[in-house]
């Protein structure tokens, strides 16, 4: 089992949800470099769980305990290694599934990859509880990008039917970046909140779980980063989403929407701002031919309902080979999206720190 991604930037992410602890190894960042460790517990505490009705209640204080690669405030040049003690488990929650694999869940999969050797607790390795490594890293990555002047930020853009105004794709002002860099319930539209709230208590009070979308930008990237055909800046940060988990889906720009269009719809038209080329709207999602046009890059990312309810599901007992029931007990998010937010924004930064290379 490899967990790695990245050649410039290379991260690999450890642990399971229910071992000792969970982290991340990053490799091949520049010496020197200063680190704002506030900053990093600022992302941190927006992904921990435990802070309302729309999360698990399960409470983790994710405090990241650096082993190696810093000195002090300073990027040393070594491996960077973080990890962050599971403190709060329950595991006798999840006896019933070492036979009876949750439907939705990796539980099955990985049974039959794993010769059942997988952990499957809390779902182990393939847990949403990993993702509190990545945004350590991507916390890490965003600063050294920021340095260059490039900036990511994302919100919720539904859940359920609920939605969010989209970004304007062509201008998104650093006011909105900072602000929505800093919420754990980030919206544009801050009068969507009370709707999307409804729409996840009605999902936990039913026993259920509702899944939505994110939408993320990247802002101050100039064109031309990006190689055809396989490193496109497209797949290399749909490889990275993708990691994530409860990712089922990306869209660039307009995404599906631009194949219902005509050419003369979705094309973006050219012109000069102050000697800079830019277009004059951004159907493309600021990626042509893989590359990039100077342009914010735009996607959203769908993510599925948390599989883990406490409705009674048909399953199948692996040891006795009949079909059964599953109730699942434990602590599980009703509605994953909020929290994914930054998970979506530190893998951007990830990915986008891989295509533009280090910062020598």
């Amino acid at each position: 089992m490899s967990s790695t991604f990245g050649e410039k930037i290379k991260i690999s992410v450890f642990g399971e949800s229910h071992g000792n602890g969970i982290g991340v190894v990053i490799d091949g960042l520049t010496a020197g470099e200063k680190i704002d460790m506030d900053k990093v517990l600022v992302q941190m505490a927006r992904r921990a769980p435990g802070k309302d009705k729309t999360a698990t209640p399960r409470k983790e204080s994710d405090l990241p305990r650096v082993l190696s690669g810093m000195l002090g405030d300073t990027l040393t040049g070594a491996p960077l290694c973080a990890v962050i003690e599971n403190t709060n488990t329950k595991s006798g929650d999840y006896s019933n599934l070492l036979s009876c694999p949750r439907p939705g869940h990796s539980d099955y999969t990985a049974f039959i990859k794993y010769n059942a050797a997988n952990d499957i607790r809390g779902g182990g390795h393939f847990s949403g509880r990993l993702t509190a490594p990545i945004v350590f890293a991507g916390a890490i990555c965003r600063q050294l990008l920021e340095k260059r002047g490039i900036k990511i930020a994302a919100h919720i853009s539904s859940i359920g039917s609920v939605m969010d105004k989209d970004f304007d794709p062509t201008s998104i002002p650093d006011e909105l970046i900072e602000k929505l860099n800093g919420s754990s319930f980030a919206l544009i539209d801050d009068f969507a909140e009370e709707a999307m709230r409804a729409e996840v208590e009605d999902a936990r009070m039913s026993l259920d779980s509702v899944g939505g979308t994110v939408e993320c930008a990247v802002t101050g990237i100039e064109p031309g980063f990006g190689d055809p055909m396989f490193d496109g800046v497209e797949g290399v940060i749909a490889k990275a989403v993708f990691g994530v988990p409860a990712i089922k889906g990306i869209e660039f720009g307009k995404g599906f929407e631009l194949s219902k269009m005509r050419g003369s719809q979705s094309n973006d038209s050219f012109r000069y701002d102050g000697g800079r080329v830019v277009t004059e709207t951004n159907n493309c999602g600021g990626i042509l031919g893989g590359i990039t046009n100077g342009m914010p890059i735009v996607f959203k990312a769908a993510i599925k309902p948390t599989p883990s309810i406490s409705q009674k599901q048909k399953t199948v007992d692996l040891q006795k080979r009949e079909n059964a029931e599953l109730e699942i007990h434990g602590r599980h998010d009703p509605c994953i999206v909020p929290r994914a937010v930054p998970v979506i924004e530190a893998i951007t930064a990830i990915a986008i720190i891989n295509i533009l290379g280090n910062t020598e």
